[in-house]
């Protein structure tokens, strides 16, 4: 089963980290570079993807470092 995936999101002048459906951020940071940084090793740890958002809030990538076999 897969874990909650990690989110890159906007939040005010920086950027924060948070698990899917989770009420609190995990981490919030000054630059988007940290905040990817913390939530790839986040999602590598609990196999689960990281989605990324631009300032406007719409997803410009996702990365699956373990997409389910077929």
């Amino acid at each position: 089963m897969r874990k909650r995936n990690q989110h890159v999101v906007p939040l005010g002048t920086g950027w924060a980290v948070k698990s899917e459906k989770a009420q609190r951020f995990t981490v919030i940071t000054s630059t988007k570079r940290e905040a990817i940084n913390v939530a790839k090793r986040i999602a590598k740890n609990s196999n689960s993807e990281l989605i990324i958002h631009g300032k406007d809030g719409s997803i410009v990538e996702k990365n699956d470092p373990y997409p389910q076999k077929k």
